[in-house]
């Protein structure tokens, strides 16, 4: 008995039928492909309704307030007043970012060498003091640097004193430089940490002493948090209006001070706006300008590498 011959079948392993996979599978990914993109509408939101907008209007009014034109823009760059309320910015601004990373980079060195629990305690010491209001900051530093105060007690005590300090450029800037301090360190402890030590120890080995080991090995390794610690406090200085406000002179007025003065004094909103826009440019100009100078040392580094 013979069995009836059949057409041969071809079975094709891992290559299952398109028609039986691609439904499903498009089920799958359609969420996949539109979740992204609705998870950025929270923020894009946030973003647009309490940053981009109130920025457009700025602009918008800087060019319309009280008539449309370059009036404001006019006024802005032929007042003397508004050029030396910018260079007390720009000055106060620069000396805080020098401070405050010449006492953060020690002791950001100093959180990478010690046990956990003491760099527990550095970081609670740094960081303490954000949690307490600015104002409540400031108005102890005008006790400790008023004439009569503790500071200039010591100071005379000791043959050194008394000094100005209230009133002066020298106040602002010792005011600033403790509330922007933990923007400091915070980065630079972060660049430090990942900065593996056996290279110093390596560098030594190989006959540098240990300035040597520090300025040409630590040192250019560490440029990442330097930069990310110094914008931070340096954008962040342009902005400040209470600490000046309390602790500095009229003539030690910065650009923010001229803002309210300007929009809560004179209703001058379109004078105000147009001192904005600077400020927001001159922000922008150092986010670039700071963003190249980091680009041009990483291909610098590379090179040498090679």
């Amino acid at each position: 008995m013979t069995l009836p011959e059949t057409e041969p079948r071809t079975v094709s392993i891992g290559t299952p039928d398109a028609g039986d996979v691609s439904a499903p599978a498009r089920r799958r990914r359609l969420p996949q492909a539109w979740l992204s993109p609705l998870l950025t509408v929270p923020a894009a939101a946030l973003i647009t309704v309490f940053f981009a907008i109130p920025i457009v209007k700025v602009v918008v009014l800087s060019f319309t307030d009280p008539q449309a034109g370059l009036d404001n823009y006019e006024w802005l760059f032929t007042t003397p007043l508004i050029g030396q309320a910018a260079a007390n910015t720009l000055g106060i601004s620069l000396s805080v970012t020098v401070v405050c990373l010449l006492m953060a980079y020690p002791y950001a060195c100093l959180m990478t060498i010690v046990s956990d629990r003491t760099r527990s305690v550095l970081t609670m010491l740094i960081m303490v003091p954000m949690w307490s209001s600015i104002l409540v900051r400031t108005l102890a530093w005008v006790v400790l640097l008023q004439d009569s105060g503790p500071i200039n007690a010591v100071l005379t005590d000791i043959g050194l004193g008394p000094v100005q300090l209230i009133r002066t450029p020298l106040g602002v800037a010792i005011g600033m430089s403790q509330v922007l301090l933990p923007f400091m360190v915070m980065p630079l402890y972060s660049a430090l940490s990942r900065i593996d030590r056996r290279l110093i120890t390596a560098a030594k080995s190989l006959g540098a002493s240990s300035a040597q080991a520090f300025f040409k090995v630590y040192l250019p390794l560490s440029r990442p948090g330097i930069f990310s610690g110094c914008l931070t406090v340096f954008i962040l200085a342009l902005g400040f209006y209470i600490i000046p406000s309390l602790l500095g002179s009229p003539q030690d007025t910065m650009i923010s001070a001229m803002i309210q003065l300007q929009v809560s004094g004179f209703l001058q909103w379109g004078r105000g706006s147009a001192l904005g826009v600077v400020l927001l440019v001159a922000t922008l100009v150092a986010l670039v300008l700071v963003s190249r100078l980091g680009k041009t040392k990483r291909t610098s580094s590379k090179g040498g590498r090679r």
